[in-house]
């Protein structure tokens, strides 16, 4: 890759469009560009799939060069390269879920995230891998195989926007879209030293699913190296829609204004590992509380805080929530019982978990989720954000399904080393994961950061904040970037 090239990865989003606009650079250069970063580094990392040909993209790249010419723009993203999600559909491109079921569907429309985006000028360049159905935090499923973690490609990239954590940290995209119901917007943004937000309940309409009314736990989100990216392309995705009847009115185009603050004053509440509740790995606790005293560096104050329900309750409630929406997603795969073969064995467990499920336990459940959801709102009378660490263990190897024990206390099911995610997802709460720094064993984590109902806003200015006291730490590159 020529000088030139590397140049043009280097640059966040917004600083690439603006350069598209100012016609600095072609939209060809910056196809070709991203393209042979793509060859040179996704043959290890395997964080983009499903890639379309280069001379349908260079053809699409000049159509946006002839618009500029002729005065047109389409928007912010006008000719710069994206890659989709691959739980969510593109037109003409595969919809794998990474389920060998799924592996030759091909979507016939857009979906509505995808909508937006290239509304906004985006050219997709192929699909983000994800695991299989998007369950567990490790990016990895028999249609592509696994991908790397950026920093070292021994270790998981975590999940399941695992794809998109590894192509934003290696320069192949400078933006990113993913979804999160078990934190993988913020899991794989952690683990790979980008941004990740899961915004607000409703804050980002999904379209097509399957329920509009009762699956209200994921959600769709932007990831990015820069805090500018991430909320521009927040204010893209985000929007009321009539598919979505419990979509947030509010005019995303409040995200798309200028991110300046200042913090001082504000309430942070260090959750920590709930005193002693949840195993943490060693180091992760100090990372990330090396990262909170740059909020108190900027005027912030930091105090402990607790839940005001206890954890274990919390869990049980998640469980029920968790199977009731995820085994009518894995039941119509099963309508053919050979399938069970061709379906991972984490993905049956929440359908036959799901088969005992009463309505009176969801709605029991519920109850719980409420009663949570009210402690949430006394502790924010007191705080105005909240902090806990994104992940309780580090990038582990990629060879391992997920962790079966977390400093010594057994996991006993596959996704309860992931259990520090669900307090945001589970009150509706937006959260972002900011990159905390770097362990003693040179591997990157999170430092997830929650606001107050629908402020997003909010959330992202305090994010900004860090970002600008942290700018040398944050301009680390990945081996060989």
């Amino acid at each position: 890759m020529t000088t030139a090239y590397q140049d043009i990865t280097q640059l966040g989003a917004l600083d690439l469009s603006r350069a598209i606009h100012t016609k600095q650079v072609s939209c060809r250069e910056v196809m070709l560009a991203t393209l042979a970063q793509v060859d040179r580094l996704n043959p290890q990392s395997n964080a983009i799939v499903s890639r379309v040909d280069s001379e349908i993209l260079l053809n699409q790249a000049d159509a946006r060069d002839a618009q500029l010419a002729r005065g047109e723009s389409m928007g912010w993203l006008h000719g710069i390269p994206q890659a989709v999600k691959d739980l969510a559909h593109v037109q003409g491109l595969r919809t794998t879920l990474g389920s060998p079921l799924m592996k030759d569907f091909v979507a016939s429309e857009d979906g509505l995230m995808a909508q937006r985006m290239k509304a906004a000028g985006a050219i997709v360049i192929g699909k983000t891998n994800t695991p299989e159905f998007g369950l567990g935090s490790h990016t990895f499923n028999e249609v592509f195989g696994a991908t790397r973690n950026a920093w070292n490609p021994d270790k998981t990239a975590g999940g399941s926007s695992g794809g998109a954590g590894v192509a934003l940290a290696q320069r192949m995209l400078s933006v990113a879209d993913g979804s999160d119901f078990m934190g993988s917007l913020r899991n794989p943004a952690g683990w790979n030293h980008v941004f990740g937000m899961r915004p607000s309940q409703g804050r980002v309409p999904m379209w097509p699913v399957q329920d509009v009314f009762i699956a209200q736990l994921g959600t769709e989100g932007p990831m990015g190296r820069h805090m500018r990216d991430v909320a521009m392309l927040l204010s893209t995705q985000a929007g009321a829609h009539p598919c979505s009847p419990t979509s947030l009115s509010e005019d995303p185009a409040v995200f798309a204004g200028s991110l300046d603050s200042n913090p001082k004053g504000q309430r942070i509440g260090w959750l920590g590992d709930l005193q002693g509740y949840l195993p943490m790995e060693g180091g992760i606790l100090e990372v990330c509380q090396s990262a909170l005293n740059s909020f108190s560096g900027m005027g912030c104050t930091i105090d402990e805080a607790q839940l005001g329900m206890p954890p274990e309750q919390i869990w049980q409630a998640w469980l029920v929530w968790r199977q009731a929406l995820m085994g009518p997603r894995i039941a119509p795969f099963l309508i053919n019982p050979a399938n069970r073969a061709h379906i991972k064995a984490e993905a049956l467990w929440e359908y036959d978990q799901s088969l005992g499920l009463t309505g009176a336990q969801l709605m029991s459940a519920s109850a719980s989720r409420t009663r949570f959801y009210q402690s949430m709102l006394t502790l924010f009378e007191k705080f105005d954000v909240l902090a806990i660490p994104v992940a309780q263990v580090w990038p582990f190897d990629v060879s391992l399904r997920w962790p079966q024990n977390v400093a010594g206390q057994s996991m006993d099911t596959y996704h309860r080393w992931m259990e520090v995610v669900i307090y945001a997802t589970l009150a509706g709460l937006p959260s972002i994961s900011v990159p905390a720094g770097f362990g003693a064993n040179g591997l990157p984590m999170g430092l997830a950061l929650i606001g107050k109902p629908q402020g997003d806003w909010a959330l992202l200015k305090l994010a900004h904040a860090y970002e600008m006291a942290n700018l040398g730490m944050l301009a680390q590159r990945p081996p060989g970037v």
